[in-house]
């Protein structure tokens, strides 16, 4: 048992070193904040919002025409799926755009026009592709019916009575009553004397000019008040297209055409000049509208 001792420490001194166990983790991370994906997704929406805008301008900068012509190029081109579709005559929409023009007479802004070119000048909106001639026109008109008005001392007081403005239907006339003047005899549909030689200078400047007639009658909203003599109870509704009649008969018997006439209207106290006093007297007034 002595001699044991030595003999395991010679073993010992010949076995080799043994190499430490090294265990290595390594982490794989899918995406994390040092990723590239988020920048697609953001470039993603930058284009969105890029072309978005550029919609937006394209339906300001151009005309209703234009845009039809936009529209027809991406529609389908096969027969069967344009009859279809939403812009077609029997789709969706009925053959029309979602920026066609109303067809209301009396609306006071409409979109759309008949030109088919960017208007040179810079109001655009409902009377784009037609700004320039129609103010030119306008102006004509207020000149001339100035001129003859001051050349008639008896009327030279009812320059203020008459104004002339551009719409996006033509040029209209609006010659309007007020405290100290009216167009018609108390609740009838008479014209006074003044007014008569007013229509006749009216006449004689639209007889200069191309285009139909539109005439249309309106009244305050006092209550009806029946004129002298009795007869058929009548109201604001039947004085205001009497009135209108009225004056497309004196128009006549000053050398305007009839057939020049598109049609008159009566609107009573619907469309009223000074909103905020509806019995004000200038809410009293005719309308002639000289289209194109």
């Amino acid at each position: 048992m002595a001699s044991a001792a030595p003999l395991l420490a010679a073993d010992e001194e010949t076995l080799p070193p043994v190499a430490p166990i090294i265990v290595k983790k390594i982490t794989i991370e899918a995406g994390g904040h040092h990723g590239g994906a988020w920048k697609v997704a953001y470039a993603d929406f930058v284009t969105a919002m890029m072309a978005f805008f550029l919609l937006l301008w394209l339906l300001g900068a151009t005309t209703e025409d234009q845009r039809k012509g936009l529209a027809d190029y991406f529609t389908p081109t096969l027969v069967h799926t344009r009859e279809e579709s939403a812009g077609s005559a029997e789709g969706l929409l009925g053959g029309s755009s979602l920026t066609d023009v109303d067809n209301y007479p009396h609306a006071a802004g409409q979109t759309g026009t008949r030109a088919i070119t960017i208007p040179r000048g810079a109001k655009g909106g409902p009377l784009e592709g037609g700004v320039e001639e129609r103010e030119k026109r306008r102006a004509e008109i207020a000149q001339r019916i100035e001129q003859k008005l001051e050349a008639a001392a008896r009327l030279r007081r009812l320059t203020s009575q008459v104004r002339v403005m551009r719409t996006p239907e033509g040029v209209r006339i609006d010659l309007v009553d007020d405290a100290d003047f009216s167009m018609f005899h108390l609740s009838s549909t008479v014209l006074v004397p003044e007014a008569r030689e007013l229509l006749a200078i009216i006449a004689g400047t639209l007889a200069e000019q191309e285009g139909q007639l539109i005439v249309r009658g309106h009244t305050d909203a006092l209550p009806w008040r029946g004129g002298e003599g009795g007869g058929p109870r009548a109201n604001n509704w039947s004085l205001s297209t009497g009135r209108a009649e009225a004056t497309r008969q004196e128009l006549l018997r000053n050398a305007i055409a009839e057939q020049r006439f598109d049609r008159i209207e009566g609107v009573a106290d619907r469309e009223l000049l000074v909103r905020d006093d509806p019995s004000d007297p200038r809410n009293r007034r005719i309308s002639i509208l000289l289209l194109g």
